[in-house]
């Protein structure tokens, strides 16, 4: 099926229809004898959604993809680098290969790496890609990971795994013990032929959590994209036993916002009346729960306990959105119904309604330059901050 695929004629079609609608394109007759219809029109759709996730791969020539799916459950280009910028050496192994964009970025950073993933046909598929991307040092090699890495019989310098979070009994699932493979069962096997364990894992998973079912984690990386939490990342280093560091991060095109901190206690925060600045912190922070440790080190107040808002009298660099407020009032009817069936940008922290019920109540419809939070100040009473976007 890939020699088919990468007939000239076939390849021109993918490229010339990525933005031809697929429904629409099916419904067409297969111009292609000895190839299937679907595969082609795969193609198509994989293609497209590589566009921006995958820019390296939508560029080059001759790559295949597999389902759409694989393409978007994959890492991104912007994560993968990320990723890499944590590792350096001699040797890589991963353990789920999958469509092989780590690896692609591990490669830049690490002499070689093997590549692990028991879907033959997809280590086929990734094994010529690499080559059509000119990269030479990482092998694929199809088949069980776990007796891979015991056939190698070597120490290698990081071993990297992305579980899966579907299993065949249970569906969908979220604790590490549930994917396959089984880390937190399989860690002393892996230390025995590395010091270093990087492990990918869901956004949702939870990081107490996480931490329970994980030992010698040394440090958790949230990572963003355009301020969605894409992914954690969890290093493991052999014997670690101090406290690990947190790092919330952000990436855009244009930069990346880093916060770093430690799980250990932060002090207690600073708490005020809102000023004339508002910040919101962006997912990756929300996500940690280090919002003491944000607000100290920002030096800036927070508005109540459970809010997570903070607020300043002087403008800082802050990573999430900055806000002026322009105006603040009590969360009453009649001080609400001026702004009765304007446009407005609704947020809610810490309130008894929710975004809909808020828009509901009074007609309100998204869009404008004014930006609404309904909170709670730090005297427990209900507030409308509204703001322009800094």
């Amino acid at each position: 099926m890939q020699s088919a695929l990468l007939k000239h004629n076939v390849q021109e079609f993918i490229k010339s229809n990525t933005y031809t609608d697929i429904t629409a394109l099916a419904l067409q007759k297969n111009p292609f004898s000895g190839i299937a219809w679907p595969e082609v029109l795969n193609q198509v759709a994989a293609r497209k959604k590589a566009e921006v996730k995958l820019p390296t791969w939508f560029a080059a020539n001759n790559i295949i993809y597999p389902s759409k799916v694989s393409v978007e459950q994959t890492s991104s280009e912007i994560a993968a680098k990320y990723k890499s910028s944590l590792i350096s050496g001699n040797s890589l192994i991963d353990l789920t290969g999958g469509f092989g964009v780590d690896d692609f970025y591990f490669a830049k950073r690490v002499k070689n790496v093997l590549y692990c993933e028991i879907n033959a046909e997809l280590s086929a598929i990734v094994a010529h890609n690499f080559e059509m991307l000119g990269v030479d040092n990482i092998t694929c090699m199809p088949g069980d990971s776990l007796e891979i890495l015991k056939l190698k019989n070597q120490k290698w310098d990081y071993i990297y795994i992305d579980p899966s979070r579907r299993h065949d009994g249970k569906g969908k699932v979220f604790m590490l013990k549930d994917c396959l493979p089984n880390v937190p069962a399989l860690l002393n096997t892996y230390f025995e032929f590395t010091n270093t364990v990087l492990i990918k894992t869901a956004p949702l998973l939870d990081i107490t959590a996480g931490l329970t079912e994980l030992k010698w984690v040394k440090e958790i990386h949230i990572v963003a994209v355009n301020n969605e939490v894409k992914e954690l990342l969890w290093r493991l280093e052999k014997n670690f036993s101090g406290t690990p560091l947190l790092f919330a991060v952000n990436l855009t095109e244009d930069a990346s916002e880093i916060f770093e901190t430690s799980l250990a206690d932060a002090p207690e925060a600073h708490y005020s009346m809102p000023m004339q600045y508002l910040y919101e912190p962006n997912s990756a922070i929300m996500k940690s729960g280090a919002f003491n440790a944000v607000g100290i080190h920002y030096k800036l107040s927070k508005l109540h306990k459970h809010s997570h808002l903070y607020t300043s009298d002087t403008l800082i660099d802050f990573p999430g959105r900055r806000f002026k407020i322009d105006e603040q009032l009590p969360f009453q009817k009649q001080a609400l119904k001026r702004y009765e069936g304007n446009k407005l940008n609704i947020t809610t922290r810490n309130f008894l309604l929710s975004v809909a019920e808020i828009k509901k109540k009074w007609k309100i419809k998204d869009g404008g330059n004014t930006y609404a939070f309904f909170t709670t100040d730090l005297n427990g009473d209900k507030k409308v901050l509204f703001c322009t976007k800094v």
